[in-house]
């Protein structure tokens, strides 16, 4: 039989944690993903090195891109939701770096060939047009982009089976990328084992990576989790599946 008491007190350990920035530290001993094998931010710092001018698009609060150990002399980042944008400036004004306000879905506030170096980590929405305007020429892309149904092992739990779309998919990035006049480069896809081990751990990824269940609240969906509660301490931790792609592209010269 479930215990509701313990049920009910991991709903609200779950829902009360903060959500602000990416820093995913409160999951530690709760749940696990796997990195993928490219090593974003190893890649991420060695173009960092040799650009003039770079821009890290939907920041969040900084936290990749503050683990750079050397910037170009020209940096700016861009995020928008009011949190997240404060934690950015705290950690990457004082290093220079210039945080900008900029809703993910509207247009860069920035000239034409600005940037040589363009870079972005788990965006969720990829503006290839602008992206391409604001490389200069010979100029390169680097994202680690969430892949098509990133963890459905867990959403469909929640709310049943569905259709995964193709508007995250590589070859959906490659056709992007190629029609805003961007060339691909590297263009790989793996799937990451993401491991919760309670109840807890599953409220909070899913405040917090809002585009897994974009209805979800603990009232609307307390059934299906106290399910999942069931499932896990019958069965140990729940297993679902984090989809990540590397695209890497360039600007053709003129």
């Amino acid at each position: 039989m479930q215990d509701t008491a313990t049920f009910q007190d991991l709903l609200r350990e779950g829902a009360d944690a903060s959500v602000d920035g990416w820093d995913f530290s409160w999951f530690d001993g709760r749940a696990t993903e796997q990195r993928p094998s490219w090593g974003y931010l190893k890649l991420m710092a060695a173009q960092m090195r040799v650009a003039h001018a770079a821009l890290d698009i939907q920041t969040g609060g900084g936290e990749v891109l503050s683990e750079v150990p050397a910037f170009p002399p020209v940096t700016v980042a861009t995020e928008h939701w009011p949190p997240n944008l404060q934690l950015a400036r705290r950690a990457l004004e004082p290093r220079g770096v210039r945080v900008v306000d900029v809703a993910e879905d509207a247009p860069f506030p920035f000239p034409d060939e600005t940037f040589d170096l363009v870079v972005s980590r788990h965006p969720n929405v990829v503006l290839w047009d602008e992206i391409a305007r604001v490389l200069t020429p010979g100029g390169r892309y680097l994202a680690q982009q969430i892949g098509p149904g990133s963890n459905r092992e867990l959403a469909q739990f929640l709310t049943g089976p569905r259709e995964i779309g193709d508007e995250r998919s590589p070859a959906r990035a490659a056709a992007d990328a190629r029609a805003a006049g961007l060339v691909i480069d590297e263009l790989r896809h793996e799937a990451l084992p993401t491991t919760f081990n309670d109840v807890a751990a599953v409220v909070h990824f899913l405040r917090k990576v809002i585009w897994t269940v974009p209805d979800f609240n603990v009232d609307r969906y307390r059934a299906r989790l106290a399910d999942l509660h069931d499932h896990i301490r019958r069965h140990g931790p729940f297993v679902a599946h984090a989809q990540r792609i590397l695209v890497r592209a360039h600007k053709p010269e003129h």
